[in-house]
C-alpha cells in the first residue's frame, strides 16, 4: 500500500506541477487504533513554482483526489499550511507528529516542527478537543448500542485537552502516549478494546462501557474548568522565512 500511495504522490506533483514537502497518515492507522477496513487517511503538504505567488489573484490552494474505500488523499499548499500553523490548527500540528511518514524534505519538516512549541495555541487546543470530545460523546456513545470506534473517537481528543491540562503542551497524536494520562483501572478495557477493534470492521458494535463514558464525561469538565487563557502569539519572522526559502 505504502508504494502505491507514493505513486499517488508522484503523480500529484507532476499533474499538477508541485513539489510535495511532506506527506504522513493522519487517521486511525496512525493514532494507534485501526481496523482491518480503516482507509488510508493520507495528508501532504505542496508549494507550487514561484510564479503561483507572484499573481495578484487568489488561486486554489488545496489538492483533493477523490475518495474511494481504500484511500483519502488530500493536502494543503504551503501559504495555506503556514497561515493556519500559525492560527495554531490542530489537526496540522498532529500531521507533523504522524508516525507514519510517507515522504518529507528534512529540511522543512524539521524547520517547521522547531516551530511548533512557539506558535502553539493552548487555548485553541484545547476547544478543538473538547469540542470533538463532546461531540461523539453526545451524538455517538449514548444509546445502548454504540459503535466501537467511536470510544477512541472520544477518548483520543478528550486526553489530548487533558495533555493541554495538565502538562500544559502539544499534545501527541497517537493514542498509545495520551492514554498515559487514564487512570489504571481502565487498562483492561481499553486493552479489550483495541485488540477487538484490531479485527473487527468499522460498523462494528458494542454495548454501552458506562464507566468509560462517566470517564469521558468527567474529563471533559476537568478540562473545561481549565481552559488555558489566551496567549500571545509567536513572532511571524521565523514562518515567513520558513516560507521564503520553500519556494524559492
Amino acid at each position: 500500500m505504502k508504494e502505491i500511495i507514493l505513486e499517488k504522490l508522484k503523480s500529484i506533483e507532476y499533474q499538477f506541477d508541485v513539489k510535495i514537502l511532506y506527506a504522513c497518515e493522519s487517521g486511525s492507522r496512525a493514532w494507534g487504533f485501526a481496523s482491518p477496513n480503516s482507509d488510508f487517511d493520507v495528508r501532504f503538504i505542496y508549494v507550487h513554482k514561484m510564479d503561483y505567488y507572484l499573481s495578484i489573484d487568489e488561486q486554489r490552494d488545496v489538492i483533493e483526489l477523490p475518495i474511494n474505500d481504500v484511500l483519502d488523499i488530500n493536502g494543503w499548499e504551503l501559504r495555506k499550511a503556514l497561515r493556519l500553523f500559525r492560527k495554531s490548527n490542530a489537526p496540522l500540528y498532529e500531521w507533523l507528529q504522524s508516525p507514519i511518514v510517507y515522504h518529507e524534505d528534512e529540511d522543512f519538516s524539521q524547520s517547521i516542527r522547531s516551530l511548533m512549541a512557539c506558535h502553539f495555541s493552548a487555548r485553541a487546543g484545547m476547544h478543538h478537543y473538547l469540542s470533538m470530545a463532546k461531540g461523539v460523546l453526545e451524538s455517538e456513545l449514548s444509546g445502548e448500542l454504540v459503535r466501537l470506534k467511536k470510544y477512541f473517537y472520544s477518548l483520543r481528543p478528550v486526553l489530548a485537552a487533558k495533555w493541554i491540562a495538565d502538562l500544559k503542551s502539544v499534545p501527541p497524536m497517537d493514542f498509545k502516549s495520551l492514554r498515559m494520562l487514564m487512570p489504571e483501572q481502565f487498562d483492561g478495557v481499553v486493552d479489550e478494546l483495541l485488540a477487538i477493534k484490531a479485527n473487527v470492521d468499522e460498523s462494528f458494535m458494542i454495548e454501552r462501557h458506562s464507566d468509560l463514558n462517566a470517564y469521558i464525561d468527567g474529563s471533559i469538565r476537568y478540562c473545561e474548568a481549565r481552559v488555558p487563557a489566551a496567549s500571545s502569539k509567536g513572532e511571524d519572522a521565523e514562518i515567513n522565512k520558513l516560507f521564503k526559502k520553500s519556494i524559492a
